[in-house]
């Protein structure tokens, strides 16, 4: 019987949850996934994913008629187990609607719905914390995405020959690491640099830019920003 990985959170956490489905799919074969509609290109190329579920939370999925009836379709797939690395309750009532026997997430205030909760470690990086969900976490798994070819394609259309891609922005600014602009100065005499992110780190790129090249036109640096 298969299994299923919940993952509705921000798009960062959707890449760091990868090493845990590669962990899980180790264990015990491929799994489905269910996710922002945002985020699900990025998981229908990784070899640990046989099926991406989108799932619109905020749009034509809102509010407990969209959960019921997601909720529906997943109890049809009859998964064997559920692993919730995002700690919601829209998270855990779609498992427990779903009627898997076998609901496994970190302890907190919706955990009375799983059927078993695990401490979410304190310390260490969060690609690490979430393994805690993995039954057998000794293998090493890092961040996984696998362009498909019309990304290999937009990226090639950007910039000629192999480069280095940032990716400084964060909804949260305690995410944000604050040494961004030192890295692409020292990188940028050496190989190209692009800066990637949304709408919303278009500043944070052009700022980044700006100190990388000094306005000197000699530095090998190639920093535009993309959604």
């Amino acid at each position: 019987m298969p299994i299923l990985v919940i993952q509705t959170a921000f798009l960062g956490d959707v890449v760091l949850t990868t090493p845990l489905l590669s962990a899980l799919a180790a264990l015990h074969g491929s799994v489905d996934v269910v996710t922002t509609p945002v985020a699900a290109p990025l998981l229908e190329t990784h070899p640990a994913v046989r099926k991406v579920i989108p799932y619109d939370k905020r749009g034509t999925d809102s509010g407990w008629g969209g959960v019921r009836s997601l909720a529906r379709r997943l109890k049809g797939e009859r998964y064997a187990r559920a692993y919730l690395p995002h700690r919601s309750l829209r998270t855990a009532a779609l498992a427990f609607l779903a009627r898997i026997p076998a609901r496994i997430g970190f302890a907190g205030a919706w955990s009375f719905l799983y059927t078993e909760a695990r401490p979410k470690p304190r310390t260490g990086h969060e690609t690490d914390r979430l393994m805690a969900l993995a039954d057998d976490a000794s293998g090493v798994y890092p961040p996984q995405l696998r362009p498909t070819a019309a990304d290999e394609q937009a990226a090639a259309a950007l910039i000629e020959g192999a480069f280095i891609a940032l990716a400084p922005g964060s909804i949260w600014g305690s995410k944000r690491w604050p040494y961004y602009t030192e890295l692409a100065r020292q990188l940028a005499g050496h190989v190209p640099v692009v800066v990637v992110g949304g709408q919303d780190d278009v500043g944070l790129g052009e700022e980044i830019q700006r100190a990388a090249t000094g306005g000197n036109g000699r530095q090998r640096s190639s920093m535009p920003v993309g959604s």
